[in-house]
């Protein structure tokens, strides 16, 4: 991809990615990815969204974030090579908090084990530590996803917490196998990663 064909809305350019602001027309790209069962095993247990809960409630979240928010909220991840949709991002205010800032993300299983999660996610903490002012990074999933948590891990986030899942076990899931993980990346333990890089 050229440097031309960049969209307009982007927010964030990493080395193999960009992120845009999400909108109507990535419903279809919003509900295949949803429909994946291994994408959503550890959201819903495995259970896909309807195109109902896309179209009537989490696309609108997921918009509404940019009417709150000049830089914090979900976002579009697209690959350069090919412009195709992978994905998406979050980043914004954990429980409300401007200076605490959560990090979330989701990728179409073709993605998976590339580096484009870690890739993406550390681009959205630099920029939230130089540019916008964050003090710390959150991110939370299941203890039993490894595979979100080795990402945290290599974006040098530790382990603050663990805790019980909000509201009852997934269908066919044991109470302790939906336990969930807190990780934290301070800006404090951010610069000294930056200048231990060189």
């Amino acid at each position: 991809m050229s440097e031309r064909d960049v969209p307009r809305d982007v927010f964030l350019e990493a080395e193999r990615l960009y992120l845009r602001r999400l909108n109507a027309a990535d419903a279809d790209a919003l509900v295949e990815l949803d429909a994946d069962p291994a994408v959503m095993m550890y959201l819903t247990g495995g259970v896909p969204h309807s195109r109902a809960f896309i179209v009537e409630q989490a696309l609108p979240h997921y918009l509404a974030y940019y009417d709150r928010y000049a830089s914090y909220g979900f976002w579009a991840a697209v690959e350069k090579t090919s412009n195709a949709f992978m994905g998406w991002f979050h980043f914004r205010p954990f429980m409300g908090n401007p200076k605490e800032i959560e990090l979330g993300y989701r990728l179409k299983r073709a993605y998976w084990g590339r580096g484009l999660a870690t890739e993406g996610s550390r681009a959205l903490i630099d920029k939230g530590f130089r540019e916008l002012g964050a003090r710390t990074v959150v991110a939370t999933t299941m203890a039993v996803n490894v595979r979100s948590r080795r990402v945290m891990e290599k974006l040098g986030m530790t382990l603050e917490s663990e805790f019980d899942f909000p509201g009852d076990p997934f269908p066919g899931w044991l109470k302790a196998d939906c336990r969930e993980v807190k990780y934290t990346l301070s800006r404090k333990t951010w610069e000294k990663q930056r200048a231990s890089c060189g």
